[in-house]
């Protein structure tokens, strides 16, 4: 006789196993990797469901790391850096080991301290044929890269355009010295500087396509 599914309930919450913190729908979590040297998948909860035999699973949509899309991590990709894509699964809720925050780019870049919980997401990303979505990005300084927010930069009063130190001969230690700054274009007194900054409020008009590709991670 063929076994028959057990019928499944959704349900408001689920608490993580060993701690007190409750994952519901919407939330973005941790989820165990089978090999132990990676670091944990990260998710957002779309739906809980138990059978009735009290198995919990998780309706998620992952998050991508830079590295695990064709194309690999390049040099504009933060170190906390996500890209949300349309990979829909299901998964054990046991394999859920803690909860984070995906942040907006804009919030995080405003973050006074980065938390080990805390991530970012400024594409969303098409798993089966690598589109982006933004497919363009503004992009900063003599070298035209879209902006990381790891790296320091400092902003030019005539222009208003950021750099990276090294694309203007400086050095980072010598960039968190400055208190102006006036890039090679723009200057006309060498004395003549703009205060640094590690923020960004820059207003570009060029752009850049992001041209990473997706690879279908292997679960």
């Amino acid at each position: 006789m063929a076994k028959t599914k057990a019928a499944k309930k959704d349900v408001d919450s689920y608490t993580i196993k060993g701690t007190h913190k409750v994952v519901r729908a919407g939330d973005c979590v941790l989820m165990r990797s089978s090999d132990s040297d990676k670091p944990p998948y990260v998710a957002r909860v779309e739906n809980i469901q138990v059978d009735q035999r009290n198995n919990v699973k998780v309706g998620v949509t992952w998050y991508y790391r830079p590295e695990e899309s064709l194309g690999g991590r390049r040099q504009f990709h933060g170190v906390k850096e996500l890209f949300l894509s349309d990979h829909y699964d299901t998964q054990s809720a046991h394999t859920i080991e803690g909860k984070c925050i995906v942040h907006t780019f804009k919030n995080y870049t405003k973050l006074e301290n980065v938390g080990a919980e805390d991530y970012f997401c400024r594409f969303e990303y098409k798993a089966t044929t690598g589109g982006f979505t933004p497919d363009r990005v503004a992009v900063y300084c003599k070298c035209e890269m879209p902006y990381n927010p790891d790296d320091l930069m400092v902003q030019c009063e005539g222009c208003k355009d950021w750099f990276h130190p090294p694309c203007v001969d400086m050095s980072i230690e010598e960039a968190k010295k400055l208190e102006h700054f006036m890039c090679s274009d723009c200057s006309v007194d060498d004395d003549i500087k703009v205060t640094s900054d590690k923020s960004f409020h820059g207003s570009p008009s060029s752009s850049v396509e992001a041209e990473v590709e997706p690879k279908r991670r292997k679960r």
